[in-house]
This record gives structure tokens, C-alpha cells and sequence, in this order.
């Protein structure tokens, strides 16, 4: 973490204080201060390019909330539930220190900051590469800079890196914030270390990726010493049974009963596909949860068997009905 970073965390928890304050005494909703005191305090990024994305996972979890003008904190109107808006750096270390009992942040920034966190889900979005990067053609291996120049905005992994291949302590790690890929132009650095996506920005810059520290994407995370563990525990069930909603459809077809192992092995579903009798008795209807992506390949599938009348539609939300796994002290 950058020498500045306990600072402006110890800056910013003062600022999440104040907005609490506020936030309570200009809700108009039914939870007192008392309530709002005892809310489960769940951190996400302020902005950015997740914001709009976390937004609609908080509405499919049913964490519906209000969000008042200039404030980063909002009170969910049907839960015991308070939404801090933070910069995504700094969720990992706020979660981390108990300052907030949840977070979603990248697994990036968890490794940056060295903190222990419970990793409960990966959220299948924001999935990038943290490269190093330099000017096309000039280097094919990373090892080819030690005792050069690297810009970066992830001091500490790359530290880490040059650590296990530079002893001496020879390659020169300057932190900087935003605009990364333009440093080797500006002859600030030989080559940065930044996080890819698609590459665009990165080949606009003239550079190129010449290795990989880590690939990263979206987590749900928790402090490991949390007291409000019931609440962790539904709200994970919650946002889990969206992300698989969002990749599930529940489809509905009428199937010749000669068919049925046939079509049921095709749409076997989560645990079972459901049989119901038809008043046609040459015919059973057939209900199964399959995935999204697939529907048009299973519908034409479906029909060389000579199931009729096959109908699906969006999963709104999906509970599995079982447990799930959680990543202790990541």
C-alpha cells in the first residue's frame, strides 16, 4: 500500500462517520438511529466502470435503496443493510479492518493491499490482466527490466515480482495514479505495469503486453471477524442467486412420453427437471432451468425429438439450496 494509504483510509473512515450522521438524520425512512446503528455496513465502488454494473446486482439481491445527493451512504429501505459508496481501492483495506463488514472489489486490489479478507464469490465481471507493458517491439520478457523504469498504480505486486528476480534491488517502481500507459511515451518510464482488458488503451499507447502478474475479476468479500454473520450469509445466498439468474432461463415444453429420458437428458436442469401429466396422455410438459446461452441449440434439439409448444423465459433469481464455498483469509 503506498506510504499515503493509512492516511487517507484513516481520512476517509472519519467521512464515512459524518455521512452516517447525516445520512440518519435526513432519511425519511422507517429505520431509527438505533437501526441504522446495528445495519451490516456493505462497501462498493463510488464510480467507475463497475459502478452501473454493482447497481444492478444490489437491486437483483434485493437491496433497494436511496441514495442522497453528495453522500456515499445509503440506507436500504426493506433491510437491515447500509450501501457505502468508497473508492474501489480502498474497499479491500476498509473491509480488512472492520471498518465495513462486506465488500466488492477486485482481487487485484486484495493482493495490492496484502489484507485478509473472506473471498465469498467471484462475481464473474471486470475480468482484466494486471501486464507489464512497454513500447512495441523494445522488450520480449520481463526479466529484460531489471534495473529499468516501471510506472505503475500496483507498487507492492510488482515489488514482489522484481523481488524474486532482481535481488539487488536494481529496477527502479514508481507509483502513480491514472494514466499509467502514458509514461514510457513521456519518457517517465521503460515500461508500466497496468491492468488489460481488451487492450485497446493499451495499444493506442503503442505498447504491448510482454507478461502477466495475475488475472483479476470481481469478488464478494467479508471481514473474517464480522458479528453480523446471518446477514453475510443472506446476502451472499442473494447475489449468488442472481449472477446464476442472469446466466439461466427456465424453459417449458411438451414432450412425447417416448421421449422422455431423451429430452430430460438434454434439459436435466439444476436438480431435477418437473413432469406433469397432460390430458393428452401421448404427451408429458417438461420444465427444467437451463443455461441462457444455450436455449437455441436445446430448442432445436428439442424439436427433432417432437417436442411441440417449447417456451422460456429469464430466471428472475436462482437459489440453489445448498451452501456455499467461501475462501477463508485470502
Amino acid at each position: 500500500m503506498p506510504p499515503s494509504a493509512s492516511v487517507q483510509t484513516d481520512v476517509a473512515a472519519s467521512q464515512m462517520k459524518r455521512a452516517t450522521r447525516l445520512s440518519t438524520s435526513s432519511s425519511d425512512s422507517f429505520s431509527t438511529k438505533q437501526d441504522v446503528d446495528n445495519n451490516i455496513l456493505l462497501a462498493v465502488p463510488k464510480k467507475g466502470r463497475l459502478y452501473e454494473r454493482v447497481l444492478k446486482i444490489l437491486e437483483g439481491a434485493g437491496l433497494d435503496h436511496i441514495r442522497a445527493p453528495r453522500l456515499d451512504i445509503a440506507t436500504c429501505i426493506r433491510e437491515p443493510v447500509t450501501i457505502v459508496f468508497l473508492p474501489a481501492a480502498d474497499i479491500a483495506a476498509y473491509v480488512a479492518e472492520g471498518n465495513v463488514d462486506m465488500g466488492i472489489t477486485g482481487e487485484d486490489i486484495i493482493a495490492e493491499s496484502g489484507v485478509k479478507v473472506d473471498v465469498l464469490m467471484k462475481l464473474g465481471m471486470g475480468k482484466c490482466k494486471l501486464c507489464f507493458q512497454s513500447p512495441k517491439g523494445t522488450v520480449q520478457d520481463p526479466k529484460e527490466l531489471i534495473g529499468k523504469r516501471i510506472v505503475t498504480s500496483f507498487p507492492n505486486l510488482t515489488k514482489k515480482y522484481f523481488d524474486e528476480i532482481d535481488p539487488d534491488h536494481t529496477t527502479t517502481i514508481k507509483y502513480v495514479t491514472g494514466s499509467v500507459e502514458v509514461a514510457p511515451s513521456l519518457g517517465l518510464a521503460d515500461a508500466v505495469v497496468d491492468l488489460v482488458e481488451t487492450g485497446t488503451t493499451m495499444r493506442a499507447a503503442g505498447l504491448e503486453a510482454i507478461g502477466e502478474i495475475m488475472s483479476t475479476q470481481t469478488v464478494l468479500v467479508s471481514n473474517p471477524h464480522s458479528t453480523h454473520h446471518k446477514m453475510i450469509q443472506t446476502i451472499h445466498k442473494r447475489i449468488s442467486g442472481y449472477i446464476a439468474a442472469t446466466q439461466h432461463s427456465m424453459m417449458t415444453y411438451n414432450c412425447p412420453k417416448e421421449k422422455i429420458d431423451t429430452a430430460t437428458k438434454l434439459t436435466p436442469g439444476y436438480d431435477s427437471p418437473t413432469i406433469t401429466l397432460l390430458q393428452n396422455q401421448d404427451y408429458v410438459s417438461i420444465t427444467s432451468l437451463v443455461k441462457t446461452k444455450e436455449v437455441p441449440m436445446l430448442m432445436d434439439q428439442l424439436q427433432e425429438i417432437g417436442a411441440k409448444s417449447i417456451v422460456y423465459k429469464l430466471a428472475r433469481t436462482f437459489f440453489p439450496g445448498h451452501d456455499v464455498a467461501v475462501a477463508k483469509g485470502v
